[in-house]
């Protein structure tokens, strides 16, 4: 009786476990569904059929701060035969995830494991940014699941924004925030033109509140274009701006302006305790031998630059609050406030008045007319010489003293000031202050190319150059730097090579070499086709179906002169076309022209603003298209 009575219990739960998977499979509505998403968001694998961000607010006595509820929920539809993607949510320490829910459509938990790790990246030390994640495998076309995700945030200071863009296409996104009357709480809304976003503003008379709703149908997923802007400069998204809460009638500020944003990151620089004691003999080493007080600086920045290993670590109040000058001098690593504050209490030590500063890199829309803490994500050491500011990026390695990277360059400041503070902006340099020079000198015997090179690498270029090969190890240097200068092509040799002084940051890179290359002349009949271009720069920058504009480390320059001696009874036949292509972003041009027995080939591209944009990709496109064929045509010599 048992035996039957277990065999019946295994075939009814047998018989639950397929009618729950059937339940699960799409049916023929949903697989037409599919297809017809598929046709508008034909790059993706997985769509949301409707997501909603529902957020409210609350007040924690306890500890006096506004506290935030982020309710998500998303309806995911497969548009492919199969599909496997994560479901996620990130956290750190302001913030916990109090609920992760995955179900199938008829509402039955799927049975996933939740995975809860912290982040990894190749640029993270330590940090307290964490993720809780699903891994959802979708069997067929048209599968669904829905997830649901509560997040607290314990402070309002760290929720910022809301964007409508995610990593899916949604056929409808919303956004609803409720706003208790207590809560002086501002919408910012961000980059709406050009949107078909409907807006809603209802009071709530039950819980003296009113509620904000945003909906956008059919939004694109997020772009997925390598070195694409910022999302704050190309995503509709809503900037949250806390001013201020009411508690026991009295009125309690939280961002309303720009003095109050410094106020609290000056409140945690103030609990920072800068025992300099350790950093004493070090500052007096670097110094007591400088004529100058520009070279005492120098010593000091520089030594912050060679030996402070730059790490993201972001602990503590969310990452916020800078490390102790004497922790970080100890381990010798550090975040960017880390080493911003070594550098400011070494110069402080030698005399000089330094300064914390934030800054938001290029990657950021924002100024710092925005209260926010997505304002800024970068700090350096302001020096405060002669009236003037200097600014001093320690993570920026071999960048010497008086110059600023591209990626903070024209970006405002927020500088340390006592009870105040002062804004400034960083200057930009043109172009040319990077620039690369090439000049080749060339002939040809026994159809093999040989001659002199010298190249000159400033700014940037050279700044890029230095740190790539001092990270190497010392014995590999000379090896790469034949590697660097044939790009790696056995047919070019390259030998006595002559450097200018490598561990000097404020001379030019100069690299001056012997070069042979073979199976670059091909002869027939008195007729010799030659390859004149070796390093075929910019050939891999055609943007065929970019949808974002390309943004580049810096600003370029490169000017690229082959002279060719023609060798003896040998006229040319024929020479490339010159092509060339402007724009306010850049100035392209190739010419060739003919000089006695001697060919001048001159390379010129300049990319003034370190970013090629959307709208200049047909005018460029035409031109990478040109100088592709330009690189694929032989100069033609034929003999007397």
């Amino acid at each position: 009786m048992f035996k039957y009575s277990l065999t019946f219990l295994f075939s009814f739960l047998l018989v639950l476990q397929l009618n729950a998977q059937k339940n699960t499979e799409p049916t023929q509505n949903e697989i037409a569904q599919a297809n017809t998403i598929k046709e508008s968001f034909q790059e993706d694998n997985v769509a949301v059929e409707k997501e909603s961000y529902h957020i409210t607010f609350d007040f924690n006595k306890s500890d006096q701060k506004v506290t935030v509820f982020e309710k998500i929920n998303k309806n995911l539809i497969n548009l492919d035969s199969r599909a496997d993607i994560q479901a996620y949510c990130f956290y750190d320490g302001e913030s916990e995830i109090e609920s992760f829910t995955v179900k199938y459509k008829t509402n039955r938990d799927a049975d996933y494991p939740v995975n809860d790790e912290a982040i990894k990246s190749r640029d993270l030390f330590h940090n307290d940014a964490r993720v809780k994640y699903v891994n959802l495998d979708f069997p067929l076309k048209g599968y669904k699941y829905a997830t649901e995700t509560v997040k607290k945030y314990k402070d309002i200071k760290y929720f910022t924004s809301l964007y409508f863009n995610d990593d899916f296409p949604a056929l409808e996104k919303q956004i609803i925030v409720e706003i208790p009357d207590w809560l002086d709480l501002e919408l910012k809304e961000m980059n709406f033109d050009g949107y078909d976003i409907k807006k809603t503003v209802e009071p709530n008379t039950k819980n003296n509140s009113k509620i904000y709703s945003y909906t956008l149908e059919n939004v694109a997923g997020m772009y997925k274009d390598e070195s694409a802007p910022g999302p704050s400069y190309i995503y509709p998204h809503i900037l949250v701006l806390a001013k201020s809460y009411s508690y026991g009638g009295e009125q309690y500020k939280i961002f309303e302006s720009t003095q109050d944003l410094y106020n609290w990151y000056k409140s945690l620089v103030n609990s920072l305790e800068n025992n300099n004691t350790v950093i004493k003999a070090k500052v007096e080493e670097l110094t007591k031998d400088a004529k100058t007080d520009e070279e005492k600086i120098k010593n000091i920045y520089y030594w912050v630059q060679d030996n402070i290993r730059y790490i993201a670590f972001e602990d503590g109040i969310a990452g916020f609050k800078p490390d102790e000058a004497s922790n970080v001098f100890k381990k010798r690593y550090g975040d960017c406030k880390g080493m911003a504050n070594l550098t400011k209490q070494m110069l402080l030590e030698a005399g000089f008045d330094a300064r914390l500063t934030w800054i938001g890199t290029k990657r950021i829309a924002y100024d710092y007319s925005t209260p926010n803490l997505s304002v800024d994500n970068h700090m350096i050491c302001t020096l405060m010489k002669d009236n003037k500011p200097v600014y001093l990026d320690g993570t920026e390695k071999f960048n010497a003293y008086g110059e600023f990277a591209d990626r903070i360059q024209g970006k405002q400041v927020l500088i340390e000031n006592g009870d105040s503070y002062i804004l400034n902006t960083v200057p930009v340099s043109d172009a040319s202050e990077n620039i690369e020079t090439y000049d080749y000198k060339l002939k040809i015997v026994d159809d093999v190319i040989f001659g002199s090179v010298s190249k000159k690498f400033e700014g940037e270029s050279r700044s890029s150059l230095l740190q790539y090969l001092n990270q190497l190890k010392t014995d590999k240097k000379e090896d790469f730097l034949v590697w660097y200068l044939n790009k790696g092509n056995s047919n070019i040799g390259v030998v006595d090579v002559i450097t200018s002084d490598l561990s000097n940051r404020e001379i030019p890179v100069n690299l001056d070499y012997f070069i042979t290359i073979k199976n670059a002349i091909s002869s027939f009949d008195g007729t010799a086709y030659i390859d004149l271009d070796f390093e075929k720069e910019l050939s891999g920058y055609y943007f065929d179906e970019r949808k974002t504009d390309y943004i580049l480390d810096y600003k370029k320059h490169l000017i690229s002169t082959t002279t060719l001696d023609l060798p003896e009874g040998y006229t040319v036949s024929e020479l490339p076309k010159n092509i060339n292509a402007s724009s306010e972003n850049f100035d392209l041009s190739v010419t060739f022209t003919k000089q006695g027995n001697s060919i001048i080939y001159k390379k010129d591209f300049k990319i003034k603003n370190a970013i090629v944009k959307t709208s200049d990709f047909e005018t460029w496109n035409v031109f990478i298209k040109n100088l592709k064929a330009l690189y694929n045509e032989q100069i033609i010599l034929t003999k007397s």
